[in-house]
Parts: structure tokens; C-alpha cells; sequence
């Protein structure tokens, strides 16, 4: 008697694409998986249209790498922005991050990344090459804020970064108290990061 495979299973086939996600174990998958089999067809279709719509639609904004539907990204597009102020962030999470405190009206550089020796990711590997583009004369740029998490790879990207700026006469600031050593920009409450953009220091 032929055995019975799972490999072609849809469900079995299910959870295992729902376990390479981040932080999604086995058992997570598993619950995921029966939940979107018990869900009403048109909800699991409107998943599947999500997905296939922000792989098929998003790319990366020309000007800040933020991701975004249309080029250049509404926060680009913005004139009630201030040219003046630039802040750098590691990815597009701690760009909603500091979005959602309403207390930064200037425009955002994203450099998808940190510098890593230890996993091979240097400069190249990031949005730097697009930053420094944006800080040549005759930018409107007066500070830039370097708000990378306050960890070992994030401070190392910033002291790399204020470097950078600097050979350009531009002030570098950098976000300060209220944000935990070691920790990640995407998870501290917009308080937190209100009161770290309010008394940012210079580099």
C-alpha cells in the first residue's frame, strides 16, 4: 500500500509558510493555518489579495527609500515639511514608529539596515549612497538626526554616518534619553521617542 505524503497538503503546505516568518513558531502556524481555514472564504481571498498587492505595488520612494506605492512617497511629497531637518532611520518600522508621535515635521532618510562587520553588512549594503546624494550642495539640509536603536550596531552606524555628514558642514544630532541601551527604536512608545527627538544631542 502507496504511503500517504503531506507534501502536497495545502494545510501542511500552509504552515510551513507561515512558520518562515519572523517570531512565528510551529504551533503559532499551526493556529494561523486552522484560523484562516475556519475564516469565511471572501476574508481569506482578501488576505491572499493583501499579499499578493504589497509585493506587487510597493517599492522603495527615489528620495527618502521609505516603502511606498507611489514615487516619491506622500511624506516626500508634503511641502508643509521642513527641508531644513533630516532623520535617518534603520528601517521603514521606526519610521512609522516616530510618525505616530506627531512630533517630527521634517522629512526621513531610511537605510534599510545597520552596519554589521560580524555579518558582512557594510556601507554598501545600505541607503548610504542615497543619503550623502541628498546632502550635496545645494541641499537644504541643516541637521540630520541619526535615529538608529541605541544598540552595539546602531551606535556603530551613527558614528559611521555622523562622520559622513559632517565632512559636509551640517550639524549631526543624535536622539538621546529615554531609549534603553541595547534596545530597538520600533518597539519603544511614542512618548519615549517624543522626548528622545525633543532633547537629541549634537554629535
Amino acid at each position: 500500500m502507496a504511503s500517504t505524503s503531506t507534501a502536497g497538503d495545502p494545510i501542511q503546505r500552509l504552515i510551513r509558510e507561515l512558520s518562515k516568518l519572523p517570531g512565528i513558531g510551529q504551533k503559532t502556524a499551526t493556529r494561523l493555518a486552522f484560523f484562516v481555514l475556519r475564516a469565511p472564504a471572501e476574508q481569506a481571498q482578501s488576505l491572499a489579495r493583501a499579499l499578493v498587492e504589497v509585493k506587487e505595488r510597493i517599492r522603495l520612494c527615489s528620495l527618502c527609500m521609505n516603502l511606498t506605492e507611489h514615487d516619491p512617497c506622500e511624506m516626500c511629497s508634503d511641502p508643509a515639511r521642513d527641508d531644513r531637518l533630516l532623520c535617518v532611520v534603520a528601517h521603514p518600522p521606526d519610521l512609522l514608529s516616530i510618525e505616530r508621535t506627531s512630533s517630527f515635521r521634517g522629512r526621513y532618510h531610511v537605510l534599510h539596515g545597520v552596519l554589521s562587520p560580524l555579518q558582512g553588512i557594510g556601507p554598501d549594503d545600505l541607503r548610504v549612497r542615497e543619503l550623502i546624494a541628498r546632502l550635496a550642495p545645494p541641499s537644504p539640509v541643516e541637521e540630520v538626526i541619526l535615529a538608529t536603536s541605541p544598540n552595539v550596531e546602531g551606535e556603530a552606524t551613527a558614528l559611521y554616518l555622523s562622520k559622513a555628514v559632517k565632512a559636509y558642514g551640517i550639524r549631526v544630532s543624535r536622539i538621546a534619553s529615554g531609549l534603553p541601551i541595547g534596545g530597538d527604536l520600533e518597539y519603544a512608545d511614542g512618548i519615549t521617542i517624543a522626548r528622545a527627538l525633543e532633547v537629541r544631542r549634537d554629535m
